[in-house]
């Protein structure tokens, strides 16, 4: 029996989830990355924390990058210089693997790039018991503030509600595969905090019709910079610099039109023209009917 759309998705969201072996290659590496900021002479570690979608649930198999915050105690440097110090450390460390400094990150690249690491040096700035609140590199330079617990509470809050039915993460994982599949640059962490926002005034999930109208908001707000949905930190933009910023806008435009097609065929009865849209969409990934 050919497959509805919904199905599709069901089968399409399964598909995106990492596999067990990518989780356990990355709890090895990361040992060895904790020992090796720990032993740092720069600075002195007070805690790590993972921030990004890999052990959130919003990750895409064989796209999940790990970010790891490193909480540093010293005398605050520059944001340059607290990136120079992470590196420096992790490719003492790691002499023959590739580490580059990728504002606001330093990103290491395990087995050849197919497993790479973002980590992110920060000095807190919020008092003991409150949100953790840390200043962290801009990624144009600078300090700018962020509270990534809040951000992670603020998505399984969200993710959580009655008749959402974990819509949050869906859709936030749906959207970076479009990102991943198409080559987008635009930052994974604004999609899944403007996914999580646009679920928040939901009161079911339906993943094409939500999709549909997610990327369609995207699109009218024009990738405006969003600010901190608990009020903690900085506003946060969507892309690094005015050209990646040209050219996402370019693809969303693009993908909003092909989701509107595809949900209209759906709601038209027109499965298939529904899934040819929805591969379009995908790059070439989404299930054959």
């Amino acid at each position: 029996m050919a497959l509805s759309v919904s199905q599709g998705f069901d089968i399409f969201l399964e598909r995106l989830t990492p596999l067990q072996s990518e989780r356990d290659a990355k709890a090895r590496h990361r040992r060895s990355v904790e020992t090796s900021l720990t032993n740092s002479a720069r600075f002195t570690v007070q805690r790590f924390r993972e921030t990004g979608s890999f052990g959130h649930g919003t990750g895409v198999r064989n796209h999940c990058d790990v970010d790891l915050l490193v909480s540093m105690s010293a005398n605050q440097p520059t944001s340059d210089t607290a990136l120079l110090w992470v590196k420096e450390t992790l490719q003492a460390s790691f002499p023959t693997t590739v580490v580059q400094i990728r504002p606001p990150t330093v990103v290491v690249m395990f087995a050849d790039g197919a497993e790479k690491w973002e980590i992110l040096p920060g000095f807190r700035t919020s008092p003991t018991g409150d949100t953790p609140v840390y200043d962290i590199p801009g990624p144009t330079g600078g300090w700018m503030s962020s509270a990534p617990t809040s951000h992670l509470e603020y998505v399984n809050e969200v993710n959580q509600r009655d008749g959402i039915r974990g819509g949050a993460k869906k859709l936030a994982r749906l959207a970076k595969a479009w990102k991943y599949f198409n080559t987008v640059p635009v930052s994974s962490f604004y999609l899944e905090m403007r996914a999580a926002q646009y679920m928040e005034v939901q009161t079911s999930f339906r993943p094409l019709v939500h999709l549909c109208g997610y990327f369609e908001w995207l699109d009218k707000i024009q990738l405006a910079d969003m600010n901190d949905p608990k009020g903690k930190a900085s506003r946060f933009a969507a892309c690094s610099s005015t050209a990646p910023r040209s050219s996402t806008l370019s693809k969303l435009r693009t993908v909003a039109a092909r989701a509107r097609k595809a949900a209209d065929a759906e709601h038209a009865g027109d499965a298939s023209s529904a899934f040819g849209c929805l591969d379009l969409v995908f790059g070439g990934r989404f299930p054959g009917r």
